[in-house]
């Protein structure tokens, strides 16, 4: 494929183009009291309100997200677009409580996703070049944290979770 940009520009940051908020979200129950709290969670400014909360509570993972991950160099797979495993030696050095996590930031969630798909993508074949590759990651980026563009609920939950 041939990917022609058209929301992003080639070496440029996808996810400059949007202004970022800090928000602490709730999720309640029926009855109005407290069923659970995410607090510091990243987000473009047009996820407030309900798009946050939803991303928040169903699409960021909540756990078992190594906090120290380490690139798994493949031939013929360009640096950037590398999978990552868990960088053992670092997480054990880690002190056991901030070893695992989940995601805070959107720009996680978002690249997750896109960097999957791309991933898939490239180990196909399916890009003429690897700047169509890249062109199609940020484009993805830039779709999804922008609200263009939304995958079907499995692909926010598992996708990405191994690359």
């Amino acid at each position: 494929m041939v990917i022609e940009r058209r929301f992003t520009s080639a070496g440029q940051d996808p996810f400059e183009a949007f202004e970022w908020i800090d928000m602490d979200v709730e999720i309640r129950n029926p009855d109005g009291s407290i069923a659970d709290s995410i607090n510091g969670v990243r987000l473009p400014s047009g996820f407030s309100g309900i798009p946050g909360k939803v991303c928040a509570q169903k699409y960021l993972r909540k756990a078992g997200v190594p906090k120290y991950l380490r690139s798994v160099p493949e031939e013929g797979v360009p640096v950037w677009l590398q999978r990552s495993e868990p960088d053992h030696e670092r997480l054990q050095k880690a002190e056991a409580d901030v070893r695992m996590g989940g995601e805070t930031d959107g720009r996680q969630l978002f690249r997750r996703l896109a960097g999957t798909w791309t991933y898939w993508g490239w180990k196909y074949g399916y890009f003429a070049s690897e700047a169509d590759a890249r062109a199609y990651f940020d484009e993805m980026c830039y779709l999804i944290a922008s609200q263009r563009s939304a995958p079907n609920s499995p692909q926010w939950f598992n996708t990405g979770l191994h690359w």
